[in-house]
């Protein structure tokens, strides 16, 4: 038994609800007699433990993922950012202002020597150029920036590793 934490309630999840998130997060389009088979249930009942775990906050929601590369984005870049100074709402701003890039897929603020690492795509390296001269150095309290851009991909995955959980 695995408890899960949705706000200040825990949910307990058994072996069966972690081989239907697992299965789900392989393929979210898996209908439900489908995911009934893989974890022995009948679909009534998988439908209903789907929709607990949806109720419960666990399953954010469902995506369709796409290859960059195929849709002409060639150049992923991760990029470290510094702020000037924090607490005078220059951090915030900046929050909002990266939530508004589309460019930007995802952004964290991280400890260490700067504040925020950011994954970037564009069509080109010149497209990635304009991007960070023209738009993100240009953001108010932009101190420094640092990217390292993408030359292979390894391995990518959204799959959290829930069969490594600690019970």
């Amino acid at each position: 038994m695995i408890l899960a934490i949705y706000g200040e309630i825990m949910l307990a999840l058994d072996k069966i609800d972690i081989q239907l998130l697992e299965a789900l997060q392989h393929d979210g389009r898996a209908t439900n007699p489908a995911l009934g088979e893989r974890v022995h249930l009948s679909a009534s009942q998988v439908s209903r433990r789907i929709q607990r775990l949806e109720e419960a906050g666990l399953i954010d929601r469902y995506v369709t993922l796409l290859r960059p590369a195929r849709l002409g984005l060639t150049v992923t870049a991760f990029t470290r950012v510094s702020l000037e100074r924090h607490g005078d709402g220059r951090s915030d701003a900046f929050d909002r202002a990266v939530q508004l890039m589309p460019e930007v897929l995802e952004c964290y603020s991280v400890t260490g020597p700067y504040d925020y690492q950011l994954r970037i795509v564009a069509a080109d390296l010149e497209a990635f150029a304009q991007f960070m001269m023209h738009r993100l150095m240009r953001l108010p309290g932009v101190r420094s920036v640092e990217s390292s851009v993408v030359l292979q991909e390894i391995k990518r995955t959204t799959e959290l590793p829930l069969g490594a959980r600690r019970s």
